[in-house]
């Protein structure tokens, strides 16, 4: 089992070091071995562990009280197009009725 990154750019486990350099046979990407562990990009997952990407389709899992007393987004209600963000919510969507508003992972699942 090897213990050397996955190349950054493709996600291929088929890296190699040559001197002080990783390097990508599949894309032929080749990054600093220091830099390797900064330059990892961070994974958002749903609330199964699944990997979301930006334009995915989620469902919301359980009822989410609005603040401000806009309403609820009631549990089973899909949300297209997503957009992952850093912050403290990690998903800006627009749900049909309510307009645009941030999410957070925990509370949805990848449809």
């Amino acid at each position: 089992m090897s213990t050397l990154p996955a190349c950054p750019q493709c996600q291929s486990e088929f890296t190699y070091e040559d001197g002080s350099q990783f390097v990508c046979p599949e894309c032929g990407h080749e990054w600093s071995a220091q830099a390797a562990p900064a330059e990892q990009a961070r994974v958002w997952r749903d609330a199964s562990g699944n990997v979301l990407q930006d334009g995915d389709t989620v469902t919301v899992i359980k009822d989410l009280k609005l603040k401000g007393g806009g309403g609820v987004v009631k549990m089973g209600t899909k949300v297209k197009n997503i957009r992952l963000v850093e912050g403290d919510h990690d998903i800006d969507c627009k749900i049909d009725g309510f307009g645009s508003m941030g999410l957070k992972t925990e509370f949805v699942r990848k449809a």
